[in-house]
């Protein structure tokens, strides 16, 4: 393989850091997701049903989901479709924007939500949290924040 003197190569401490960042990532949201079958629900459903349970009146815009959830419009769109067939969320039509459309969280949603979302926390608890020490836990946070931010101002960029 050709060296390219200009690329700022990882060291072996770099290396590791990032290697092991992927694989607690995969590994991680592996371990969610599988906890999370019980109920019926993918990470996907998990985040859409959090967005919406936090949202004023429990829905958003299709756009301002999509954006929310880092899915693309299309995506979206097939997501909610399957969650419509679960009784999780309806789709409403936009009063002030004719081609606009919400997602709504439904009664069953709500509960959906109320039922799952302890043993969420449980999950990210036993898998995250409770392995780490308060002090690497602010580590933590203090070191991600800034890729964080990073991210979120190239999000128009992606």
């Amino acid at each position: 393989m050709e060296t390219d003197t200009a690329t700022r190569w990882l060291t072996d401490a770099e290396q590791c850091a990032w290697r092991t960042h992927l694989d607690v990532s995969r590994l991680l949201m592996h371990q969610l997701e599988k906890d999370l079958q019980p109920f019926g629900l993918t990470n996907n459903d998990y985040e859409i049903l959090v967005n919406l349970s936090e949202s004023e009146n429990h829905r958003m815009r299709m756009s301002d989901l999509a954006t929310a959830t880092l899915q693309s419009k299309s995506r979206l769109s097939h997501q909610i479709t399957r969650m419509e067939a679960a009784g999780l969320v309806r789709r409403e039509n936009c009063e002030s924007d004719r081609r606009g459309l919400y997602a709504v969280l439904t009664d069953e949603g709500l509960e959906t939500m109320r039922k799952v979302a302890p043993h969420h926390v449980a999950s990210v608890r036993e898998h995250f949290i409770d392995l780490l020490s308060p002090t690497s836990l602010t580590a933590l946070r203090d070191s991600l924040g800034p890729v964080a931010e990073h991210l979120r101002g190239n999000r128009g960029k992606i």
